[in-house]
């Protein structure tokens, strides 16, 4: 469901910090949402040099972006709380300056207007019966990811 994609210069995060913010960012999404962990998708992306500018010139900075794209429904005091987490824990696994580096983006998305597992969206807030009325083979699927590791 919520997809967050990351990005940053080419090497400039390793498997490790990639691990801890892919990890930070669907534990934030969760507990401020409500939702299941097992929604949240996380995508890195790396810029090579000489691709990425800011204002016309070379990025020289040691920015992450994160752009996640969320169902739209949720409360603008959440959705504020969920950014600023997320900023605060990204900078922290990519040991960078929060205040500068690290930027988060959030898009919403119309529920009824994706399709994930096969299945048209609920409305934030109805994920339980959502879950519940889907084939149980597509249930267990979907509740399994996560846990393979």
């Amino acid at each position: 469901m919520p997809t967050y994609y990351c990005t940053s210069a080419q090497g400039r995060l390793s498997a490790e910090q990639k691990s801890r913010i892919a990890g930070e960012i669907t534990r934030i999404h969760s507990e401020v949402t409500g939702a299941p962990s097992y929604f949240a998708q996380v995508i890195f992306n790396e810029v090579a040099p000489g691709n990425w500018f800011m204002g016309g010139a070379p990025v020289a900075h040691d920015h992450i972006f994160v752009y996640g794209h969320i169902r739209s429904g949720r409360a603008t005091v959440d959705k504020t709380r969920m950014i600023r987490l997320m900023a605060d824990a990204v900078a922290l696994a990519a040991d960078v300056d929060g205040k500068r580096a690290v930027w988060v983006y959030l898009n919403e998305l119309q529920p009824r207007l994706m399709i994930e597992f096969g299945h048209v969206l609920p409305e934030p807030g109805d994920e339980p019966a959502w879950t519940d009325a889907l084939p149980q083979a597509d249930r267990s699927f979907m509740q399994s990811i996560g846990r393979r590791r």
